[in-house]
């Protein structure tokens, strides 16, 4: 399977230790020159020098400029880059936000985010239990309803 990453996912994932899920889980791993810029710009912010040595990690370049400046009006430009790479791939999108979530339904990219990673990581037996990582993301300072907290455990089957 072939996907592409958004910096939330991907700091999300180093911070608690994680990031090697993705090569495991997934075939190729691209990630667009906007979202590797804002995650690796500075090597002091979490995850940064993790990213930027990750060698499964393929640069991909977006082809239609013109509909990363009309998703600009509603996202930042690296989750622009995402949702019309993805597209363009006919792959899944790795994003987190949610108005970037919205708008990847809307046009028919299929989507995960960071949780999703960790119940497929969890349902394929890569990690023995979601709970203690979710509760790592949210000491990390990453913010998770209660409501999405409770729905990992179940898919995972740990609530």
């Amino acid at each position: 399977m072939r996907i592409v990453v958004n910096s939330g996912p991907l700091i999300s994932l180093a911070r608690i230790g994680q990031l090697d899920l993705l090569p495991r889980l997934f075939g190729e791993i691209l990630v667009p020159e906007a979202v590797l810029r804002e995650v690796t710009q500075d090597e002091s912010k979490p995850g940064a020098l993790l990213v930027k040595n990750a060698e499964w990690l393929e640069l991909g370049r977006v082809s239609d400029q013109s509909a990363v400046a009309r998703l600009s009006f509603w996202l930042d430009e690296g989750e622009s880059e995402v949702l019309i790479l993805a597209w363009e791939l006919g792959a899944t999108a790795v994003i987190d936000e949610r108005r970037g979530r919205n708008i990847a339904a809307a046009l028919g990219i299929p989507q995960t985010g960071t949780i999703g990673v960790l119940v497929a990581a969890k349902q394929a037996g890569m990690i023995s239990a979601i709970t203690p990582l979710l509760d790592q993301l949210v000491a990390n300072g990453i913010r998770l309803s209660f409501r999405l907290y409770e729905e990992a455990r179940r898919l995972a089957g740990e609530g």
